[in-house]
C-alpha cells in the first residue's frame, strides 16, 4: 500500500511541476531558471509542513509518504536545477549559476524551516 500512496502522489506532483514550471518561465523574460527555483522552493515548503504535521501526530505517516515522498519527491526537481545551472555556466552566466546555487539553497531550507514553523505553531 506505501508505494502506491508515493505512485498516487508523485502522478499528481510531475504534472504540477511542468505546469508550473512553464507558467512561471513564461512570465520571466530572462535565462535565470525561475520555474524549478520556485517548484523546488515550494516542494520544500509543503514538505517541510507535512513533516512537522507528522512529527505532531496530526497527520499520518501515510500523508506523509504520499505528499511528502510522492507529490513533493515529483514537484521538486534536483536534476534540473543541476543542469540548468550547468547550463548557465557554459553559456558565461556564470554569476546567475552561481546565484541559482546559493539562491535555491538558502530559499529551499529556509521555506522547510518555514514549512516546519508553521507545522509546530499550528499543530505543536
Amino acid at each position: 500500500m506505501n508505494w502506491l500512496l508515493v505512485i498516487v502522489g508523485a502522478a499528481v506532483g510531475a504534472p504540477l511541476r511542468y505546469l508550473t514550471d512553464r507558467a512561471v518561465q513564461a512570465r520571466h523574460d530572462t535565462a535565470f531558471p525561475w520555474g524549478t527555483f520556485t517548484v523546488n522552493v515550494a516542494a520544500s515548503a509543503v514538505l517541510g509542513l507535512v513533516s512537522g504535521a507528522v512529527l505532531a501526530g496530526a497527520a499520518s505517516s501515510r500523508v506523509g509518504l504520499g505528499v511528502g515522498t510522492g507529490l513533493c519527491g515529483a514537484l521538486s526537481t534536483y536534476s534540473t536545477f543541476s543542469y540548468e545551472t550547468l547550463r548557465l555556466a557554459e553559456d558565461g552566466a556564470r554569476l546567475l549559476a552561481a546565484a541559482n546555487v546559493v539562491g535555491s539553497v538558502l530559499a529551499a531550507v529556509g521555506a522547510a524551516v518555514l514549512g516546519m514553523g508553521v507545522a509546530q505553531a499550528v499543530w505543536g
